[in-house]
């Protein structure tokens, strides 16, 4: 598992410039082989103390998702407080870019006792487990008032041994313009940081900001396994955007 001082030494110069261009950062191999299958078992364990949400009666697409709300795991939560502890940063400069006047403490625990205070009292981690025919539609992550811009998603199978289909997709829509897909080329243990719903993006005129969504395409054999954290805590009620 990736410790709190090797988040610090990744190369933010270029993670940086990746979410000011994209929207998105891919991190290649945040967890190995064994740590993803091991992430993937602590998840299901967690999930299995938990309700199961259907994708279809949420109006989410098609599959079984789990939130794992309260304290989550230590590998998880070690993970969010190291990346919200270097992405702070990065989400004041685009709020004030944005010319939003909120901001976001640089220490965890003051951002999470401010979620307090407004009654956002639950760890936000959901962990989706996708068959053959199953998807998740376009959303954000946007429960609550105090909102992250930035959140972290986690692939925890294998698309090549266990699962086919399932490509983690994202769209970027802009003033005037027709919406931006993506598509994340992502590998068993990889992870990547995403906009949660609104980024600034400069255009000829200046900074203006645009709006994303994200999803996963229709798995078409097998069993697609992933995690999407956000770092702030929610009300407990899920929003398609």
């Amino acid at each position: 598992m990736m410790k709190t001082n090797t988040i610090k030494n990744l190369n933010w110069t270029a993670l940086t410039a990746d979410l000011d261009k994209e929207g998105y950062a891919l991190l290649p191999n945040l967890l190995d082989v064994d740590e993803a299958k091991k992430m993937a078992a602590l998840a299901l364990d967690a999930a299995a103390k938990t309700p199961q949400q259907s994708l279809s009666v949420l109006e989410l697409g098609k599959g079984a998702q789990w939130r794992l709300s309260g304290e989550l795991p230590d590998p998880l939560s070690a993970l969010q407080e190291g990346l919200y502890e270097m992405l702070s940063p990065i989400a004041n400069r685009w709020n004030e870019t944005m010319g939003l006047a909120s901001s976001y403490p640089l220490k965890w625990q003051e951002f999470l006792r401010e979620n307090t205070k407004v009654g956002q009292k639950s760890s936000h981690a959901t962990l989706s487990r996708l068959r053959g025919g199953d998807y998740q539609g376009l959303h954000q992550s946007t429960d609550g008032t105090t909102i992250f811009p930035i959140q972290l998603v986690v692939l925890l199978s294998d698309p090549e041994a266990e699962f086919s289909g399932g490509e983690f997709v994202m769209t970027e829509q802009r003033p005037r313009m027709q919406s931006r897909p993506m598509v994340l080329p992502m590998r068993q243990g990889d992870a990547a940081l995403i906009t949660v719903a609104h980024r600034p993006f400069k255009g000829t005129k200046g900074y203006y900001r645009v709006n994303l969504k994200h999803a996963i395409s229709k798995v078409r054999a097998g069993e697609r396994v992933g995690l999407e954290m956000t770092f702030h805590d929610t009300l407990g009620i899920h929003s398609n955007g």
